[in-house]
């Protein structure tokens, strides 16, 4: 790890504020890093469910481009550098956590879907089931996105530069939290306005998605926090979502109608960790 000449031991307000500040950069970079997008397919700016397969893999590419872009820019203008980036092949003990984070991903994600149906709360659309719709060719590419952009990019700048930013401040589980609730928190617009209409989501419906993103990103700070390498995050994120896209795929491929509609709707809070 090197040392910067910018750096320092803050407190916590001046900490999470930075994190916040460098959380809605991302935000705001990846809307603009995704526009050339645009000039493949303009649906993409009326109806993204319509897009092309093309334009929207194209799209969601560029969009996770802007994570990379300002946590990139926030190493080079506190004096970090890459040497700040914890990126190494997993030992023995880093692949079990990778196994481990998926089990409890997928776990906590079934407990939150099974206290939806006893408190019947309604899902929240979501963006990702918007953007693939029916498609199953379009469900096998989110899966080469979620590896290649996706976890990389999230974590990269949620986990190795805004979470390792905060063990300023706090101890390494206090940052864990801290970085969860960033996280969270950012995404409160994706959830609470439909994309199809505009109008605002049930209050239920939007806790449903929060919960599950901010318990997404529990697992994957504890991951990084335990290990200081930042492929036991990405590894982990980018497998639970392909497995959510892989029974996605084959329920859209080859299961009836009926079963079709219902398995994609109980997977809507699940892919909610995925935010785009």
């Amino acid at each position: 790890m090197e040392t910067s000449t910018r750096q320092r031991t803050d407190g916590p307000v001046r900490s999470t504020l930075v994190g916040i500040g460098l959380a809605v950069l991302g935000l705001v970079a990846s809307q603009f890093t995704s526009l050339p997008a645009a000039l493949l397919d303009s649906t993409l700016l009326t109806d993204p469910g319509g897009a092309s397969n093309l334009a929207t893999f194209v799209f969601l590419t560029l969009n996770f481009a802007g994570f990379v872009l300002v946590g990139g820019a926030y190493l080079w203008w506190t004096d970090r550098g890459w040497g700040w980036l914890d990126l190494e092949v997993p030992t023995r003990r880093g692949w079990g956590y990778i196994g481990l984070g998926i089990v409890a991903s997928i776990a906590f994600v079934m407990v939150v879907n099974a206290v939806a149906t006893v408190l019947e709360l309604p899902s929240s659309e979501n963006q990702v089931i918007t953007l693939v719709g029916d498609d199953p060719t379009m469900v096998l590419l989110m899966i080469v996105i979620v590896f290649l952009f996706n976890a990389p990019a999230e974590e990269f700048l949620f986990r190795n530069v805004i979470q390792k930013r905060l063990y300023a401040a706090f101890s390494r589980m206090g940052a864990v939290v801290a970085t969860s609730l960033i996280f969270a928190v950012l995404h409160i617009p994706s959830y609470a306005i439909a994309m199809d209409d505009g109008t605002f989501a049930p209050p239920g419906a939007i806790a449903v998605s929060l919960a599950v993103v901010f318990g997404g990103a529990l697992i994957f700070g504890t991951l990084y926090a335990k290990t200081d390498n930042l492929f036991v995050p990405i590894a982990a994120h980018a497998a639970f979502n392909a497995i959510q896209f892989g029974i996605l795929y084959l329920v859209l491929r080859y299961a009836p109608d009926e079963l079709e509609t219902a398995t994609a709707v109980s997977l809507e809070s699940g892919l909610a960790i995925l935010p785009l």
